[in-house]
């Protein structure tokens, strides 16, 4: 059990702020070092052995398609699809916020880029409008938790390779969860809207006219989210052709449909995609290489051994797991998370009888909740950065949407089927 070393070694190398890959490979080195009788050859092969599989070619795509959303003029145009559907509720720019994430969930793959997106299209016109800068801040990152749980999220790719799970299954196990988590949420922002007085962002029912207008210009958005999902479910393509072929659309609308993007947006949205999966790439290496290192070693045989010595009911399994993620995750960054926990849980996932796919939903949405929480929640940081919002202020405002997501995440863990409905 030397061997375990490595793992607390690399959590303090998170904790000192080192990137994730950088940490994971020193813990890697640090094993083949000291512990393993094996040529450091080896370690070289099993950094590379990922890259071979064609899976990953999804990864690129996706974010290539979330980084076109903004210029081609897609996004616009769901944001007044948004707003027609829900607009004329109390405190309806909050539930266009919302909806607006729930429609780019299908598309963006990352909540990062979701919520960047809406502090610039959104947050100026909600303070406008009477909303509290924290309360703006709040929904906007809450409803950005929408995206990673949607297909195509890219969490949902990498959870699918590093547990061996169908990538197709976890696209459609996600779907009802994320409706389910929008739902909660547009329920909150209604209690909050008319606790705080915000009113409706239109006043008028939409004519035929505009219905039909609004429609027909968002017509191509919507025929790339049945592309994804419908092409997915039928079998008519696999997760990375899907991802090819929404691209492809996407570059087509945007210059020839729409007219709004120019060459010089295609060049940097590729400069920006290769820089981003540059990033995935090597987290999703280094966790390949951590993964042969547990099963060698035998580390998820020995977890699963531990836990069933504790419990062997499968729900408060998942309930300690929901625990455990919920605290980690306000330390450790999510796919650092996913990826370490993964491999050493999912012995004990097949021992309890847990579909992997369903429990992957509920790692998945616990990762996403901690994107939330202090110290180091990515999407709080960057949305009250970019909205000028105090820390001390978000926290104020958002803890109803937190209870929202955390009644989801219980829903969702409890209620297999909400997951596994569709798969």
């Amino acid at each position: 059990m030397e061997w375990f070393v490595i793992i607390p070694f690399m959590f303090l190398l998170f904790a000192l702020n080192m990137r994730i890959y950088l940490a994971m490979f020193a813990a890697i080195i640090a094993y083949f070092m000291f512990f393993a009788q094996m040529p450091m050859q080896i370690a070289v092969q099993r950094l590379i052995a990922p890259t071979q599989n064609p899976s990953l070619l999804a990864i690129p795509f996706f974010i290539l398609l979330g980084t076109l959303l903004g210029t081609t003029g897609i996004a616009s145009r769901l944001l007044r699809v948004a707003d027609l559907l829900v607009g004329r509720m109390v405190g309806g720019l909050g539930h266009t916020n919302v909806m607006l994430s729930t429609l780019m969930g299908g598309l963006s793959a990352s909540n990062l880029a979701d919520a960047a997106m809406m502090c610039r299209m959104l947050v100026p016109d909600m303070i406008r409008q009477g909303y509290d800068r924290g309360t703006a801040a709040a929904i906007t990152a809450a409803s950005s938790l929408i995206t990673p749980i949607l297909p195509p999220g890219i969490a949902l790719i990498i959870y699918g390779l590093v547990a061996d799970v169908s990538i197709g299954s976890m696209f459609l196990a996600g779907i009802l969860p994320g409706l389910l988590c929008s739902a909660l949420l547009i329920l909150t922002v209604w209690i909050v809207a008319r606790r705080e007085g915000y009113r409706p962002s239109r006043s008028t029912r939409p004519t035929a006219q505009e219905t039909g207008r609004t429609l027909i210009q968002a017509w191509p958005a919507v025929l790339l989210i049945f592309v994804i999902i419908g092409g997915i479910r039928l079998a008519i393509f696999t997760p990375t052709e899907a991802g090819a072929i929404a691209t492809f659309v996407t570059i087509i609308i945007g210059l020839f449909v729409y007219r709004e993007m120019r060459l010089r947006d295609l060049t940097d949205a590729f400069g920006q995609t290769a820089r981003q999966t540059a990033s995935v790439l090597l987290v999703i290496m280094m966790s390949s290489a951590l993964a042969w290192i547990f099963s060698l070693e035998q580390a998820g045989v020995a977890l699963a051994d531990w836990i069933m010595s504790i419990t062997q009911n499968p729900w408060l399994f998942l309930l300690m797991v929901n625990l455990l993620l919920l605290v980690l995750g306000m330390f450790i960054e999510g796919n650092a998370l996913l990826i370490i926990l993964v491999p050493l849980l999912k012995p004990v996932v097949v021992q309890l009888g847990i579909d992997p796919v369903h429990f992957g939903i509920v790692v998945i949405l616990n990762l996403a909740l901690g994107t939330l929480t202090p110290p180091v929640g990515t999407v709080m940081l960057m949305v009250c950065n970019l909205t000028e919002t105090p820390f001390a202020e978000f926290i104020r405002k958002g803890w109803p949407f937190m209870l929202a997501l955390l009644a989801a995440l219980l829903i969702v863990t409890f209620v297999p089927a909400i997951s596994l409905a569709l798969v």
